[in-house]
């Protein structure tokens, strides 16, 4: 899903959608450095820009999952303002790490204090608790250090020191190799495991002497008992990641008449949404900018939601992905929208042009808090914390008449669909309503008047 239009409207309309659903977010917001390039306005003082940044920040932080991950690019002007408001929103505790990012792979010899190389990707967990990053795939250096020289069956293997420097007085015996030498561990060390140990080890063909079989032992590591995977560090250099001039070549293929001013490489991308999905996970980028991020999500097997302002959203983004699907990926899509219609105008009043279901997700979130998971276009809207919840068929459609199913009547109430515990809470959003108060006491009818009883949140 691309959307094209301002991104705090763009993420108030996606909440009753897509609310503690997102797995991992990625932005890339002006960095505040008073460069003013075209895309974006980057020319903001220093609290416009907070102020900017804080409610998209705390509406960011209500899509995301319980189990997800926000990561936020920046540069030195503005990070230790943007960790201080993201503190306040995601909490101190559910920080995780401040990433370096090698940006460039040449210093500026023209600059008049140090050389700018780096910038930061901020890193926080909706609850740290929940949240742990993957493992990077291994790379093929590490994976080429092993052999498998005496072609055991187990397969690759790499020979691994067998002493260890914690001394302990029954792991300190001799060994005798396969040519009759007997050796000791070095000085103040031992072996790593006992004498029984090490000869049910020896045993398995786990223990190597060497080539010619006269050197002191050494442990067998094999491959594929070995971690399949990679712990991430947070310097992040630009031969494993990329850096600005890549990301410029892979902006400029698609427009070479107007390169994106600041594009991030697809290989950091892809690092961030390695570290914080997995396929079929659902990722969000509210600063879309030339489309990297949903270019590399529509790669690697991620659904996608991306949100810019400007007309790149058409000749940048769109280009891209449509270039991504119909080359090298070969299949899926993604759907372009324009913002439509508000649910409420500038006077706070409900849009009489609004559909009936843009009016039920809006009125399930309003009374929830959750986003709905299932919509069929039915009166009942679902059962939410022992209360069930109604908009009558017609009435945001029009229909005046008393029978046409905007109006609460004895008649509508009996074929209303009903959840198998009647007791529940009735929370009907109708026109108008023809039952009386007993009635709507003893069927336990909380009745609210469209369009008057909705709330704008």
């Amino acid at each position: 899903m691309i959307i094209k239009g301002d991104n705090l409207e763009a993420l108030k309309a996606l909440l009753p959608y897509y609310k503690g659903q997102v797995k991992c977010i990625y932005i890339d917001p002006p960095y505040n450095t008073g460069s003013a390039f075209e895309h974006y306005d980057d020319n903001l003082e220093h609290s416009t820009w907070l102020s900017m940044m804080y409610p998209r920040l705390e509406l960011l932080r209500e899509l995301l999952a319980e189990n997800g991950s926000i990561w936020i690019s920046i540069d030195d002007d503005e990070q230790a303002y943007l960790k201080v408001i993201c503190d306040e929103i995601f909490g101190r505790k559910n920080f995780v790490n401040n990433v370096v990012w090698q940006k460039k792979y040449s210093p500026a010899n023209d600059t008049r204090w140090l050389s700018d190389n780096h910038d930061f990707i901020i890193v926080y967990a909706k609850n740290k608790n929940l949240w742990e990053p993957n493992l990077l795939p291994r790379s093929d250096t590490m994976n080429a250090r092993y052999k498998n020289i005496d072609n055991d069956p187990r397969g690759l293997w790499k020979p691994c020191g067998f002493s260890v420097k914690t001394y302990t007085k029954e792991y300190d015996y001799s060994i005798t190799t396969p040519t009759g030498r007997i050796v000791y561990p070095p000085s103040g060390s031992c072996w790593q495991t006992s004498k029984e140990n090490y000869e049910k080890k020896l045993a398995d063909n786990r223990i190597y002497f060497g080539k010619n079989g006269d050197s002191k032992p050494q442990i067998k590591q094999f491959l594929y008992e070995v971690q399949q995977g990679m712990v991430s560090k947070t310097i992040w250099l630009y031969d494993e990641v990329g850096h600005n001039q890549i990301a410029k070549k892979e902006v400029q293929i698609l427009n070479a008449a107007d390169v994106f001013a600041t594009p991030k490489p697809e290989r950091l991308i892809e690092r961030v949404l390695t570290l914080g999905s997995n396929p079929g996970d659902l990722v969000l980028d509210s600063f879309l900018g030339s489309g990297t991020t949903a270019a590399v999500a529509q790669k690697i097997g991620r659904r996608y939601i991306g949100i810019e302002m400007g007309e790149h959203a058409i000749t940048h983004a769109a280009p891209r992905l449509k270039k991504v699907i119909d080359g090298e990926q070969g299949g899926g899509g993604f759907t372009f929208y324009d913002m439509g219609e508000a649910i409420f105008d500038e006077k706070g009043n409900i849009n009489k042009r609004i559909d009936f279901k843009s009016l039920a997700f809006h009125i399930w979130f309003s009374e929830t808090k959750t986003a709905m998971r299932e919509y069929k276009k039915s009166p009942l809207l679902g059962v939410f914390d022992n209360a069930v919840y109604y908009l009558l068929d017609n009435g945001i459609l029009g229909d005046k008449k008393v029978n046409g199913g905007n109006v609460l009547t004895s008649k509508i109430f009996e074929i209303l669909p009903k959840p198998d515990n009647r007791k529940h809470k009735k929370v009907i959003y109708g026109e108008a309503c023809r039952l009386s108060s007993d009635k709507l006491r003893k069927e336990n009818i909380t009745f609210k008047q469209t369009p008057y009883d909705i709330k704008a949140g």
